[in-house]
């Protein structure tokens, strides 16, 4: 077997990100096969085990992850045209009361927080912000398989054919789109569950068919869903919350 880099192979085991996994063997806090590793760029082999100090544990377990009802207006990620990233309403005001989780706010925990996918900035709805890369690669990864849902309110008129190329058959960029599971909620709202997240994927899957979108909005990641979280407040991911 082939060695792969040691960050990679921590990275695969889920056991942090790529970067996080640099930040550690540089501190000192990596073992394989219970001898200390500190080289960046160090390889090894699949079957030797890896270990993390103490210290990278409890590094890994200070992170938070954040769930926010982002309003429109707000972008996910970098602010862009002068619009304002949705990590700016992270601030002890905009905590919601019903969280449940025991984790008290501290303004550190903004300080790399990043987006674990996106939401257009005429979209609302549950976005998550985390500084845990475990949890960035298990929503964003080329391989993640966790279903993301969205109520999407639409103009003009489906025909059943349509409906069904919602659910399987579309083409975006020259790619065939996953199987989703398109079904309608209302008279005039559909409701969509995907397991994966183009740029602009719903509005241009509608468009494809006819529709136009007039809103829409993230009600459930995984297992963790949107609830009664106001718009523009936000709650931390509880150590019993899940994705998946």
């Amino acid at each position: 077997m082939e060695p792969i880099r040691l960050s990679k192979r921590m990275a695969e085991l889920g056991l942090c990100s790529r970067r996080e996994a640099d930040e550690y063997i540089a501190r000192g806090w990596v073992k394989v096969d219970g001898v200390v590793v500190d080289q960046l760029g160090s390889k090894v082999l699949p079957q030797q085990k890896i270990t993390l100090d103490a210290q990278a544990s409890a590094t890994q377990n200070n992170r938070v992850t954040i769930l926010i009802n982002k309003p429109v207006g707000y972008v996910s990620g970098q602010a862009e045209k002068g619009y304002q990233p949705a990590y700016v309403l992270v601030t002890a005001e905009n905590h919601w009361r019903g969280d449940q989780s025991s984790i008290r706010f501290n303004p550190l925990q903004c300080k790399n927080l990043a987006p674990a996918g996106r939401l257009d900035i005429d979209s609302v709805g549950l976005l998550v912000l985390t500084q845990d890369g475990r949890i960035a690669k298990q929503l964003i990864g080329e391989d993640s398989d966790v279903e993301k849902e969205y109520l999407v309110r639409v103009s003009g008129r489906l025909s059943q054919e349509g409906l069904k190329q919602l659910n399987f058959g579309l083409s975006l960029d020259g790619q065939p789109l996953k199987r989703a599971q398109v079904s309608w909620q209302n008279q005039d709202q559909l409701r969509f569950v995907l397991k994966e997240g183009k740029k602009r994927q719903i509005r241009r899957m509608c468009e494809l068919v006819g529709l136009r979108v007039v809103g829409l909005k993230r009600i459930r990641i995984g297992k963790v869903v949107l609830g009664d979280l106001p718009p523009g407040q936000w709650r931390y991911l509880g150590a019993d919350e899940h994705f998946a």
